[in-house]
């Protein structure tokens, strides 16, 4: 990581701009204190594929699994899982 004066950077914006580019990270200070920090741009442009968001990326995480030679970490889940409970269910004496 590059760090570079207010006054540094101001005067040399190009260069920083290609150096971001590169995909490095520069962080601007003014009297030596950190101010801001110039990052890669992640959002899409014309014709680019839009960012991933955040979240759990499944496939990397089936990926790891298959890799540990785990194929199967949820081998069956019932159609009815999640569907509600009878009304008497709770009802019911315990044996």
């Amino acid at each position: 990581m590059k760090t570079v004066s207010l006054q540094e950077a101001t005067r040399d914006l190009d260069a920083l701009a290609r150096a971001v580019e590169q995909g490095e990270v520069v962080t601007v200070t003014r009297d030596g204190k950190p101010v801001l920090d110039l990052v890669p741009h992640t959002g899409a442009g014309e014709g680019e594929a839009k960012p991933k968001k955040g979240g759990i990326d499944w496939e990397a995480g089936q990926a790891y699994l298959r890799s540990k030679g785990i194929e199967n970490a949820v081998p069956y889940i019932a159609e009815d899982f999640d569907d509600p409970l009878p009304e008497d269910f709770l009802l019911r004496p315990l044996p």
